[in-house]
């Protein structure tokens, strides 16, 4: 660990999907870590992913009127937060989520305030860009984007407005002039196999047949006949893995050398074709974006999937990304963009989680309904 790296690190959501990455990324490099969950583990993870190092873990539900208090106390004498703590379900209750996406947010940047943290790095979303022109999107023709395209995000997405709006606290934060210093990073999709029955819940629901589908190593047994796939799913990704590698270099840089935002993305970008084969079907064919949205409207309002329309149009729209002001601190992705839909779909199809609720195996909390 470089002199000027933290020593001290206090994570939100560090029990999801990104989290449990950034653990073993920061027992890496020997730093101590407060990892803060509404649902703190009750046992280790798989000896082979485990984080590591121990953590000192505080339940604190960010939603709660008390999470500032409860925060200010978790980040004395830290050198640096991460706040990555983001609720995408129940999607049929905004409420629900805004109490986290932004009032936790909210509690995150008044406790550190007052804990006068130097150094918080905050986890955005390629969701806050505004959607590309529709033209060329529907001929799969994405622009590759830097941090200055437009932040306006897709107004029909739930998650992209959270993400803007979160964005827009800490506009104010900073325009406040007040520490600590803050970056913030704006990944595409984030993947790994630990969290494919998180995502087979949460996107998927319980109809969703995920011991079917292919993946690396099952290219002659693809159960799908075809997949439907508008041109427009064109999407950058991230493996966890890459993601958590980025927030330590982020954190590495320190406060100084490290503020605004960086996006993050594998060099390659997941388009229909690849999604297709990687979720096992024999072959894709062309479809409006209409249609999927139609079809996604319909199944969600009915309930019989939790995956709002907005993420079609969130898909449809958005950009790819130039990650070079990232590079710049030397970061460098180690997975290519279908390796990471590999990774995840192999832990769909197996039901494989981590130790933490949040990554819990299918079957181990409430079989693969959201939560």
């Amino acid at each position: 660990m470089a002199p000027s790296s933290p020593r001290r690190v206090l994570v939100t959501g560090a029990t999801g999907n990104v989290g449990t990455a950034l653990l073993r990324r920061l027992a890496r490099e020997g730093v101590a870590v407060s990892g803060v969950a509404r649902r703190t583990p009750s046992q280790a993870p798989a000896p082979e992913r485990s984080p590591g190092a121990p953590v000192r873990w505080h339940g604190i539900d960010l939603s709660a009127p008390w999470a500032a208090g409860a925060l200010r106390e978790a980040m004395d004498g830290v050198d640096a937060v991460v706040h990555l703590a983001w609720r995408i379900q129940p999607s049929h209750d905004r409420e629900a989520m805004r109490s986290v996406n932004l009032g936790g947010t909210r509690a995150v940047l008044d406790a550190a305030r007052e804990a006068r943290v130097p150094h918080l790095v905050h986890a955005s979303s390629t969701g806050v860009y505004a959607p590309v022109p529709q033209a060329e999107a529907a001929a799969g023709r994405k622009p590759v984007v830097d941090e200055s395209w437009p932040r306006t995000g897709v107004p029909t997405s739930g998650y992209s407005r959270d993400k803007v709006d979160a964005e827009d606290l800490l506009d104010a934060f900073e325009e406040a002039g007040e520490a600590p210093a803050v970056a913030r990073v704006r990944p595409g999709l984030v993947l790994q196999r630990e969290a494919g029955s998180e995502i087979a819940r949460y996107f998927g629901g319980p109809l969703l047949p995920a011991g079917l589908l292919g993946g690396a190593g099952r290219r002659r047994t693809r159960v799908l006949p075809v997949l439907p796939l508008p041109e427009a799913f064109v999407a950058p990704v991230v493996h966890a893995d890459d993601l958590a590698d980025g927030l330590w270099h982020l954190l590495a840089a320190g406060p100084e050398r490290a503020r605004g935002a960086y996006n993050v993305a594998a060099d390659d970008a997941l388009g229909p074709d690849d999604i297709a084969a990687g979720l096992g079907a024999r072959r894709r064919v062309p479809a409006p974006v209409s249609l999927l949205r139609s079809a996604a409207d319909a199944s969600w309002r009915a309930r019989l999937q939790p995956t709002d329309p907005g993420w079609v149009d969130l898909a449809a729209g958005t950009p790819l990304l130039d990650c070079s002001r990232l590079k710049a601190l030397g970061w460098r992705p180690t997975t290519t963009a279908r390796a990471a839909l590999d990774d995840l779909v192999a832990g769909m199809r197996s039901g494989d989680g981590a130790g933490t609720p949040a990554l819990a195996p299918r079957g181990a909390l409430r079989g693969r309904v959201a939560v």
